[in-house]
């Protein structure tokens, strides 16, 4: 049996894997991936890709390679609307979800965006594909994996051809979803609550259905019915939209010809419909016991999972891609410590407990729950109940879709690798994002006079930011520290006013990952880096 090396395999190649393999592609480190399935088929999976998503593609220069990949366009307005039926009665709209609009914000880099997930992982695939330093082989399953001192020996099955192979890596990085093998060869527990509601997600086919409604275009139509609470919404070119039923009772099952005649009582539209798929999913919230076996490490819905209503979990699990992407080629390029990658769980952990809690309260408000009786009479007691409805659903349901404070507003402020300030919160008000340069969170967004974006004059590595003028004498001893530390760090100078307010301070040490790690109005010397890059105080 051949032997295969490389410094870190990653075991799933859904958008974590892929995200965490550009992560260290982009820094020379070389990885393999390796997928059990071969990630075709029209499974509808998460449909947003947040502003934050986006501003990370954007640290690797994609993010307009994702918005040519919309099928709408990214001018394609993405209102939620809620409705007794799409033939039946206007209820409420909530415009802008989710920050979609690409006019330019002050507060982000990139909108977020409206695409189905698998356009997303075609996305991320191309760019692994130019990468010389990553490797990814589908149809390929894991199956164990031992630890020694200096590394990993993990073994794999090729599902065509029967094969076992044999791998030996520094670490491994289980983003192989909420079934994860790799979860379960470290023998970590997914605590938390099982079953809070049983759904469908059936993907259709139907020619006409966005001309037989008048509702406008919107990006999801909340239907609230007795005969059918459900959403729907375009999904795809082609007449392709999906259909999700909630709530279904326990041993509901649909098939392809009941799903079509439950859309048409659930829409009240006589359609020609194609199912294309159809199957059952079980909201719950689970978060695992431990992130980390020693070389070992979990990421995405392998440690943490919840109900997808806001729209999180994909865009979590890219966002601990890329916390422990960074930190991983900075241990194996020598430049971080231990520390750094004990920091991995302190930091994400946290905010995926919050998350989770939005994520289940958004979950306890379904149409299931907004439903009440007259919503579908003609006359004056209808009108009625439609406005008491239309009010309920506005105070209930805003902050699901006008979430920018969770994802931009988090914190990481038990970090060992960050110097904290005290009485910093772990996560903004939900709806009322105020950036914040205080350590840990993500750096404040600046447009520049000439319209680039601040975050496009960070480096790949750590960015030392200087708001005001003459700042030479702490950059160039910044520059000393991090040359003699061996740590990748950039120089940016910036007398825009606008800055100090913002920031709070003449300087501010930036991460790879865009978040603050130190602030202050002098530089004190190497201890800031060393504490930053988890480096042993002896390097100071």
């Amino acid at each position: 049996m051949a032997t295969e090396r490389t410094p870190v395999l990653i075991v799933g190649a859904g958008p974590v894997g892929l995200a965490l393999a550009i992560e260290l592609g982009m820094r020379d480190i070389p990885c393999r991936i390796i997928e059990r399935n071969d990630r075709v088929g029209y499974a509808p999976r998460a449909k947003t890709t947040h502003v934050r998503t986006r501003e990370l593609l954007r640290r690797w220069g994609m993010a307009a390679e994702l918005a040519n990949a919309s099928p709408f366009g990214i001018d394609y307005p993405s209102d939620v609307v809620f409705v007794t039926r799409m033939a039946g009665h206007a209820l409420a709209r909530i415009e802008n979800a989710f920050n979609c609009d690409p006019e330019p914000d002050p507060r982000y880099s990139e909108h977020a965006q409206w695409i189905p997930q698998y356009r997303l992982e075609e996305v991320l695939r191309r760019r692994v594909a130019t990468l010389p330093h990553v490797d990814i082989r589908f149809n390929c399953e894991f199956l164990t994996s031992r630890q020694g001192e200096a590394g990993l020996d993990s073994l794999a099955r090729d599902l065509i051809t029967g094969e076992t192979l044999a791998i030996e890596s520094e670490y491994l990085v289980g983003a192989d979803g909420a079934r994860s093998a790799v979860r379960e060869a470290i023998g970590a527990k997914m605590e938390g609550r099982y079953g809070l509601s049983r759904n469908y997600n059936v993907v259709f086919r139907a020619p006409g259905l966005a001309e037989a409604h008048s509702h406008g275009r919107a990006i999801m139509y909340w239907q609230v019915n007795a005969d059918a609470p459900s959403l729907l919404g375009p999904m795809d070119t082609d007449d392709r939209w999906f259909f999700m039923p909630t709530g279904v009772p326990e041993g509901f099952h649909l098939s392809a010809q009941d799903a079509a005649a439950m859309i048409r009582k659930a829409t009240g539209l006589e359609l020609p419909y194609e199912i294309l798929s159809t199957d059952e999913w079980v909201a719950s919230e689970f978060i695992a016991d431990t992130y980390r076996d020693r070389r070992i490490f979990l990421a995405g819905d392998a440690c943490h999972l919840h109900p997808p209503f806001g729209g999180y979990g994909m865009n979590m699990g890219i966002a601990d891609a890329v916390d422990l992407g960074w930190k991983l080629a900075a241990v194996i390029k020598a430049w971080g410590g231990e520390a750094l990658l004990e920091s991995y769980e302190a930091e994400r952990r946290p905010i995926h407990q919050r998350v989770i809690e939005e994520a289940v309260a958004n979950h306890a408000v379904l149409g299931n729950q907004l439903w009440q009786r007259d919503l579908e009479d003609d006359g004056e007691t209808g009108e009625r109940a439609r406005a008491q409805a239309g009010a309920a659903i506005q105070a209930a349901k805003q902050r699901e879709f006008k979430n920018l404070g969770v994802v931009l507003g988090y914190c990481y402020v038990n970090s060992p690798v960050i110097d904290g300030e005290p009485g910093t919160p772990i996560m903004s008000d939900v709806g009322d994002y105020r950036p914040s340069a205080a350590p840990g969170c993500i750096a404040p967004h600046l447009w520049l006079p000439n319209g680039a974006s601040l975050y496009d004059k960070f480096g790949a590595g750590f960015t030392l930011l200087a708001m005001r003028g003459g700042m030479e004498d702490c950059l160039m001893a910044a520059g000393e520290d991090a040359a003699r530390l061996g740590v990748p760090l950039t120089l940016v100078a910036l007398d825009d006013p606008r800055l100090l307010p913002l920031y709070e301070a003449a300087l501010a040490l930036v991460r790879p990952d865009q978040h603050v790690a130190w602030r202050g109005d002098t530089w004190p010397g190497a201890s800031v880096l060393v504490r930053a890059t988890g480096l042993s105080a002896a390097d100071a």
